[in-house]
């Protein structure tokens, strides 16, 4: 299996609606704003009259009496000892954000807090170099990990125990999450809202952040700097992944998209790759099961005509798909995140 076919694989498993989702931010001198920023506008913000359901993030640290200091003159006051972590619950979620410098020295008490929540089953995340955190607590030890492609060799380097992806946006691993630099961990935040609570929810909260519900894809598509002909093929790229998603329900073959773009299949193929970080079938691929997950969440459409509608021309096929993107069945998945409400008749249309 590719690395960015393994970013959007997980296990459905809704929690229950007892209480909010409780997210913990674990946070000590060191850990980068921006993430910070990430995390509290996607679990701090009050959306449920959008129907995205409620959140209780906390700010966790050692000394929750102490200011933070952060780069760029900014400070953060914890709300919440490091023992809150121990109020979590597997439907939980502990995430530490990236950090400044990955060869700085870590709380003891942090690292063990990490430690007892992976243990309790609470699922853990980090942002970025947040992973050489993970990596000191041993909790990557054995399993697959990801951080900033500038870093991934580092990272592999100074904890060989860690199998290192040099380029997905962000992985799994038996309850573990890591993610690339900066932007990716906006998608891993997403991703967990998502598996969570479903593609709605997800788009929500990312269509309030004027952000792409998710990404396709691997580090790949960032590191080379793109020349003037590159951009114009990007242009002309985008054009075709518009018209594709505005006609879903129409089969659509590599030929066909590249002859949207003015350009011979290989070569269409290879500047979308290049673009991507991903292959135009697998992209295609992706955006179907999104569509499918919103049908699924939003209306009252027989499966066959779910799978219609997504492009996927079968029910057999759409559900094939759904178990290697989402580990579930459409039907399953519908069970799981039906919004109260849907299959209205404006649904229908």
């Amino acid at each position: 299996m590719h690395a960015s076919d393994r970013c959007f694989t997980a296990t459905v498993s809704r929690k229950p609606a007892t209480r909010p989702q409780r997210i913990a931010l674990v946070a000590f001198p060191g850990v980068r704003a921006f993430d910070i920023s990430v995390i509290t506008e996607v679990w701090g913000s009050d959306r449920t009259l959008r129907g995205v359901p409620p959140f209780e993030l906390r700010r966790t640290a050692a000394d929750p009496h102490t200011p933070i200091p952060l780069r760029g003159g900014l400070t953060l006051t914890p709300d919440r000892p490091l023992g809150w972590l121990d109020d979590l619950t597997p439907t939980d979620l502990v995430v530490v954000p990236g950090i400044e410098d990955p060869e700085a020295e870590l709380p003891t008490p942090v690292l063990d807090a990490l430690r007892h929540a992976h243990s309790a089953g609470i699922p853990v995340a980090s942002l970025c170099a947040g992973a050489f955190v993970l990596a000191r607590a041993g909790l990557l030890d054995g399993r697959r990990a990801v951080t900033h492609w500038h870093l991934a060799r580092t990272l592999a380097a100074r904890h060989p125990a860690v199998r290192v992806e040099p380029d997905a946006l962000f992985v799994e691993d038996t309850g573990v999450w890591t993610s690339a630099g900066t932007a990716a961990g906006i998608d891993l935040c997403l991703h967990l809202v998502r598996t969570a609570h479903g593609a709605e929810a997800a788009a929500t909260v990312a269509r309030s952040m004027v952000t792409a519900p998710f990404r396709t894809g691997t580090q790949a598509q960032f590191i080379e700097h793109p020349t003037p002909r590159a951009d114009r093929d990007a242009d002309a790229l985008a054009a075709v992944r518009a018209h594709a998603l505005a006609h879903l329900a129409e089969p659509h073959t590599v030929a066909s998209l590249a002859a949207l773009a003015g350009m011979s299949p290989r070569s269409f193929a290879r500047h979308f790759q290049a673009t991507t970080g991903t292959t135009p079938l697998h992209w295609l691929i992706t955006q179907r099961v999104a569509a499918a997950q919103k049908l699924l969440e939003r209306t009252d459409h027989p499966l066959p005509e779910v799978a219609r509608r997504a492009g996927f021309g079968s029910e057999v096929t759409m559900r094939q798909h759904f178990a290697s993107h989402l580990g579930t069945s459409p039907r399953d998945y519908r069970t799981a995140f039906r919004h109260p409400g849907s299959g209205t008749p404006a649904d229908q249309g």
